[in-house]
């Protein structure tokens, strides 16, 4: 096998492979061989078949087959010996091939980047850091005592008004015809929760238990029945009774109904529950100023085949995104060529950061156990209270999905790994500045982030 280098273009390397005659007249006369102990031709017994009837046969299927081998192991040895790392598949191209002459063929592959990593002990960040307020506690244990509060019926004639439940009949109608599903019965409905369609709770208002009210009101635009949508509808109601929220009393019943010991322990519960989210977001911070440090530091090129793929994916899902109406109000009011250039801009740095994260993984030698798998899958069932047991189900049952969080729990290993070695200057801030994602903010964060070197 002869191998040549041809000029390369930065990260794309090509070379022209000669597989010579010689070589491959012996593969292919080896091959055949192989394949004659095995075939039976009629009046011969399996093996004994003349060599010149099996080659007329089977030749041409025998010479396709050796052929991509021998090229297949061609390639790898040209990668091998050339310490190559191919970002993606490389691109082969046959130029000759002729039976009884030499083959020809081009290898044209883009390769990865060498990345010299620097000293993580010189960047510097600001690890956020906010006190639970106390109105943020009481907060949410009056929205723990109000999901339990109960309702009694109003003894007095009284008239309707925002935070009442009005238990009513209903019956709809449009153009004076009835229409499926428009019908219910001692309905409990809590005026101001929004639960109706639009206009139909604030007509309830004023009005006693007794009355019947026509409340006229129209469907919206999107409604989920296409039948309806856009249709104005009466709906006659009859108003049957009047209920309204009795305050639960949080006391130390109340605290343990709901799994704590007393009111203060239930206190200290919500207060280390929201600490939490406050320590993801200040992670989220962490990590995009340590992404934002890393990305103005290194500077390397490259593989625009992996930039080109990272674009179609992203590019891809703004199209389904604005298909489908769910653009985010901000790219709605933009030009579509600006949002497409700057998703180019980020398609670069996900590569690019991807790359370097990577590299540092396999320099530092940094692994995923089974224990960070574990982790990575009981912080996901975090995220839906109540349902943690479900989701933990999910993903005993699912290992594509314990697959496709390995690697963001990698990439958070790796991170942890750069923040360990960083330098981390607690801040304290309010609640509002934790929770700022505005440009702003992110200007000014990164004004007292120091860069490596």
């Amino acid at each position: 096998m002869k191998v040549k280098e041809e000029k390369s273009k930065g990260l794309i390397k090509k070379y022209t492979v000669t597989i010579e005659a010689k070589d491959f007249a012996q593969a292919v006369d080896k091959k055949l061989s192989e394949v004659t102990k095995n075939i039976k031709l009629p009046g011969f017994r399996a093996g004994k078949a003349p060599k010149s009837m099996i080659e007329q046969k089977y030749r041409p299927s025998v010479l396709g087959e050796v052929l991509d081998d021998m090229i297949k192991d061609a390639a790898n040895t040209v990668i091998g010996e050339n310490k190559l790392r191919p970002a993606t598949t490389p691109d082969i191209n046959l130029e000759k091939f002729e039976d009884g002459k030499d083959i020809v063929f081009t290898l044209e592959t883009e390769v990865l980047p060498e990345i010299k990593l620097g000293d993580f002990s010189k960047i510097s960040l600001n690890k956020y850091t906010a006190k639970v307020p106390t109105e943020e506690i009481e907060k949410a244990v009056k929205y723990m005592a109000d999901s339990r509060r109960d309702s009694v019926k109003v003894e007095t004639k009284r008239a309707l008004k925002k935070g009442d439940i009005a238990v009513i009949d209903f019956t709809g109608s449009i153009d004076g015809v009835e229409f499926a599903g428009g019908k219910g019965s001692a309905y409990p409905l809590e005026l101001g929760s929004n639960s109706f369609i639009p206009g139909y709770e604030d007509q309830l208002i004023g009005h006693k238990a007794g009355d019947t009210v026509d409340v006229k009101t129209t469907f919206p635009a999107d409604y989920h029945a296409k039948d309806l949508a856009g249709k104005e509808a009466v709906f006659v109601t009859t108003i049957k009774e009047i209920r309204e929220f009795k305050a639960t009393e949080v006391n130390d019943d109340f605290a343990k109904s709901v799994g704590a010991k007393d009111v203060a322990d239930l206190k200290t519960q919500i207060e280390a529950r929201i600490l939490e989210d406050y320590n993801t977001t200040s992670r989220i911070k962490l990590k995009r100023d340590l992404l934002d440090a890393l990305d103005k530091e290194y500077s390397f090129e490259v593989p625009q085949k992996l930039i080109d793929a990272e674009y179609q994916a992203i590019e891809k899902q703004y199209q389904d995104a604005k298909s489908k109406n769910q653009l985010d109000e901000s790219e709605k009011k933009r030009d579509e060529k600006d949002v497409l250039a700057e998703y180019k801009e980020i398609a670069l740095r996900r590569v690019k950061l991807g790359l370097l994260l990577s590299e540092i993984g396999n320099e530092e030698k940094i692994t995923l156990t089974a224990d960070d798998v574990n982790k990575a899958i009981m912080n996901e069932a975090k995220r839906y209270p109540g349902q943690e047991k479900a989701v933990m189900d999910f993903y005993l049952k699912n290992k594509q999905a314990v697959e496709a969080i390995k690697a963001p729990a990698y990439e958070e290993k790796i991170v942890d790994f750069v923040l360990s070695k960083a330098k981390l200057t607690e801040k304290d801030v309010s609640v509002e500045e934790l929770y700022d994602f505005s440009e702003a903010s992110e200007k000014k964060a990164k004004k007292s982030t120091k860069k490596a070197s």
